[in-house]
């Protein structure tokens, strides 16, 4: 091949790759959920004057692992992690009240009511202890059952939970992955919510808890005596990481956890990897 021959493999060549699509970095995709496995049970628990949709897999023996979605969310967000967990666990999840087919009363979002309906759900399951996994709203409503009812848990592994309202980034609610989830819980809460006609104001609803609450002191979480992980992905859009710092720092014993080449949505993109931490540290001795 002559010099010229030479030149227009090394230019077609260059433009091939450089025309091919580049792979998104998984942190900035919002995956879908698969289906859920089939539950052992499941049915709507009357807790705190609402109907509180739950369901259970697996049979495991031992001490069961409740999970608990984020804000917008519901139940089966966590397919993954059920499929996975409930092959040795009982795995419980729900819907917090008014999400997904979980109904409410006139009373505003709040934490600690939020909290105080999956305490109720527990005592309505007969369940006296579990191993809390939190997500977001989950992480949070986890830590609130830790500082107010921590016998009723074993464990907490607490992801991109804020303790204050200065603990979220600025302009987190306009990224495309955070877009992309408010959507998709649009879609599913339109097909599943007794009120599915209602998200629009069930939104504006969880935005004024979420620009008012929580605002726990340091004394308040430095009363935590729960073995908990503090978790972090280290492309979370919403949490800052030097808030997830601090809350590991104040939290007495707490081990810090930051997932790597994840976001706020670190269960759906590494479902592999968030799955193994939550065995890690369930898992390890106290």
């Amino acid at each position: 091949m002559n010099n010229f021959g030479i030149v227009v493999c090394f230019y077609l060549a260059f433009i091939c790759n450089f025309s091919r699509p580049l792979a998104a970095d998984r942190w900035t995709e919002f995956p879908q959920p698969p289906a859920m496995p089939m539950a052992v049970r499941s049915g709507a628990a009357p807790v705190n004057g609402i109907e509180m949709y739950y369901a259970i897999y697996g049979s495991a023996a031992g001490t069961p692992i409740l999970l608990i979605h984020g804000g917008l969310g519901y139940a089966d967000i966590w397919a993954n992690q059920v499929a996975d967990l409930s092959r040795e666990h009982t795995v419980i999840v729900a819907d917090s009240r008014g999400h997904g087919r979980s109904t409410r009363t006139s009373a505003p979002y709040a934490y600690d009511l939020m909290a105080s309906d999956y305490v109720a759900l527990l005592d309505y399951l007969k369940v006296g202890q579990v191993a809390l996994v939190g997500w977001s709203d989950g992480g949070i409503i986890g830590l609130d059952i830790a500082m107010k009812h921590p016998e009723r848990l074993t464990k907490l592994f607490a992801h991109a939970a804020n303790t204050k309202t200065d603990g979220f980034k600025h302009g987190f609610d306009k990224t495309m992955t955070w877009l992309a989830y408010v959507e998709h819980c649009k879609d599913v809460y339109k097909r599943i919510s007794p009120t599915h006609d209602e998200y629009d104001a069930f939104l504006t609803e969880m935005n004024a808890m979420w620009t008012s609450q929580p605002n726990w002191s340091d004394g308040e979480l430095k009363t935590i005596n729960v073995p908990t992980a503090i978790v972090i992905g280290d492309h979370d859009e919403a949490i800052d990481r030097g808030h997830t710092e601090y809350i590991a720092q104040t939290v007495p014993g707490a081990k810090l956890v930051i997932l790597e080449k994840v976001s706020h949505f670190a269960l759906l993109q590494d479902p592999q990897g968030y799955t193994a931490a939550i065995r890690a540290f369930l898992e390890a001795p106290e």
